[in-house]
């Protein structure tokens, strides 16, 4: 065992390890895991190694100092272990230990490189901590040297999901001219200003964006603040979804918590404006709750808090549905929201090649009927639909 205790006290002390692995118990019932994976990783700037204790049903983690680490692991190959793998950047070192715990070790071509331990722990965001961002700064998520405030860390990390939502759909929007965007029901706009900040300061793209909320106070300090950050091509205006009709062209619409179906009037807005993506996160959907039954599903529906969770599901796959049948291609994404729900969908839509039109309206139509809806925005676009929308079963009874 000399040999093998001298090979790991070399890769541990040296740092050269990137990952191992010890399995084949001698006996089943030595150890209650059944293999040990190690890599190293950095903590307040100190080299340690986890130790990850694989059981049928679960794993556990211990962190250990590279001395401690030798001993554990070489305590791990006389006491359990016959077989294990240690991975370096100069070689691959195969052990294998006989029922007479005679060690063979096998020295093998590298097959990892060596990795960069702070990258791996800390997670990358679109805006990186430590980097001031002036619309940050202002709207009191950092500070002057780029410190995320503690209290604020949530709203950090809420505004980079979202950005990386928008940098999924880069490749769908127009190149070659400046975008329209159009935030319906923008708030207080953090997320307006991430947005603009990411395309027109970080990723240079000529740009106009325009926020609508209904709160003058909070459009005023809005454009305040735009002022001040000198985003020249970004405003805020006054006004209704359902009666904004300033442009004529839109490339990206966003709506955050517009209420019930002014969700739906965004959206719309946005199909008629032919939007290539549309961002959406509903809030307070009560259209369908007072509209559909079912026998088959009464021992749920009879529930009212369940037929209220049904009824804000329901009315997302069917918005979902619809924007399939006019063209675009839609998810639904779980976004983390901290003002409002603890946790809320996304409706995130680009525009697509058409598919089989026939074939999604048939199977929309019966989702619709089998709960006897009527869903607002199937009558608002139902121009654009195939013949028979806004003509429900729902209607006709």
């Amino acid at each position: 065992m000399e040999s093998l205790r001298n090979l790991v006290n070399q890769v541990l002390a040296e740092g050269s390890l990137i990952t191992a692995t010890l399995s084949q118990l001698r006996k089943k019932e030595q150890a209650s895991f059944t293999k040990v994976q190690i890599k190293p990783v950095e903590l307040k700037k100190e080299l340690f190694y986890q130790f990850a204790y694989v059981y049928s049903n679960k794993v556990t983690h211990e962190n250990l100092t590279p001395s401690e680490a030798a001993g554990r692991m070489t305590a791990l190959f006389e006491e359990a272990f016959r077989q294990g793998l240690l991975c370096t950047a100069e070689a691959d070192y195969q052990v294998l230990i006989s029922k007479k715990f005679k060690v063979s070790i096998l020295t093998k071509s590298p097959s990892k490189s060596a990795t960069n331990l702070a990258h791996n722990r800390k997670k990358r965001y679109v805006l990186e901590e430590g980097e001031p961002v002036p619309f940050l700064v202002e709207l009191g998520i950092m500070n002057e040297e780029g410190k995320v405030l503690a209290r604020k860390y949530d709203k950090f990390k809420q505004i980079n999901r979202f950005l990386e939502m928008v940098q999924d759909v880069l490749p769908y929007l127009p190149a070659g001219r400046p975008l329209t965007i159009v935030d319906f029901g923008c708030g207080k706009s953090y997320l307006t200003f991430a947005l603009y900040h990411y395309l027109a300061v970080q990723q240079r793209r000529p740009l106009n964006v325009v926020g609508l909320d209904l709160k003058a106070d909070v459009i005023e300090t809005c454009n305040l603040l735009a002022g001040k950050l000198q985003y020249s091509n970004l405003k805020f205006l006054v006004g209704d979804i359902a009666d904004y009709n300033e442009l004529d062209q839109v490339d990206m619409v966003v709506t955050l918590h517009a209420c019930d179906t002014a969700t739906d009037a965004a959206l719309e807005k946005a199909v008629r404006w032919d939007a290539s993506v549309i961002l959406s996160v509903p809030c307070c959907q009560h259209e369908l709750f007072n509209q559909i039954s079912n026998e088959v599903m009464e021992p749920m529906l009879s529930h009212g808090i369940l037929k209220e969770r049904f009824s804000a599901l329901a009315t997302d796959g069917i918005r979902a549905k619809l924007l399939d049948i006019l063209g675009y291609r839609t998810q639904l994404l779980e976004f983390i929201d901290l003002e409002h729900t603890p946790k809320n969908l996304l409706i995130r839509a680009v525009k697509g090649q058409q598919e089989d039109r026939s074939r999604l309206w048939s199977e929309y139509t019966v989702f619709r009927d089998f709960l006897h809806a009527d869903p607002y925005l199937e009558r608002a676009c139902a121009d654009l639909l195939p013949e028979g929308a806004g003509a429900s079963q729902s209607k006709s009874q």
